[in-house]
């Protein structure tokens, strides 16, 4: 199989993290996604993914799977063990919620396509952007910490083994550490978020710094 990738993709970190979790060995591709002509608004890569972004993921049957959610269920059932979703039904909705939470709520309104387009609209500079991106965190973020709060999450999202929900609240919580947020306001994702750091997985695919 083959990956498109960028480092510094949260959506990337979250396959990675999958595949690792799985134990699954793919080719990686690199394709920038920054700067005045980005490879994945170019002719060559909106062949392999019309959408235009990553991650994608072409299996080794030659079908393309796009969108981060969607590439890691298509993991989970090419490879069940272990599961990315929790045994229990209830346990297994929240891990679901916070997964959509994140990959909605937060991460469709910050990535760099939305910058670019804010920075088109008069009046509005880097500083502006920068408060929309927070802007948009906290309230997401927010929620997902009342969400874990009010299902008395166990040590992970949904249970005792780290499932979607962790994948995607990790990389989640390293932007908004490094965007110098204080994690404190969110007590249940900030605890989750300490066991996450100590588990490889996760650790070793956290989202490249930007430079």
């Amino acid at each position: 199989m083959k990956l498109y990738v960028n480092d510094i993709s949260s959506a990337t970190s979250r396959v990675r993290i999958a595949l690792a979790i799985k134990g699954i060995s793919v080719e990686t591709l690199p394709v920038t996604i920054l700067g005045e002509n980005p490879e994945n608004r170019g002719a060559d890569y909106l062949r392999v993914n019309p959408q235009g972004l990553v991650p994608a993921l072409v299996t080794d049957k030659g079908t393309l799977v796009t969108q981060s959610i969607a590439i890691i269920e298509y993991l989970d059932e090419l490879q069940p063990n272990p599961p990315l979703l929790p045994a229990g039904l209830e346990q297994r909705a929240l891990s679901r919620a916070v997964a959509l939470t994140i990959a909605a709520e937060i991460h469709a309104l910050v990535p760099p396509r939305i910058a670019r387009r804010l920075s088109s609209i008069p009046g509005m500079d880097a500083a502006g952007i920068a408060d929309w991106n927070r802007h948009w965190t906290v309230e997401g973020l927010t929620a997902v910490d009342s969400l874990l709060a009010s299902h008395g999450a166990g040590p992970f999202v949904g249970g005792e083994q780290p499932s979607i929900g962790d994948i995607l609240l990790f990389p989640q919580m390293v932007n908004a550490e490094r965007a110098g947020m204080n994690l404190a306001q969110w007590p249940a994702a900030a605890a989750i978020y300490e066991r996450l750091k100590a588990v490889p997985a996760f650790a070793d695919n956290a989202p490249a710094p930007r430079k």
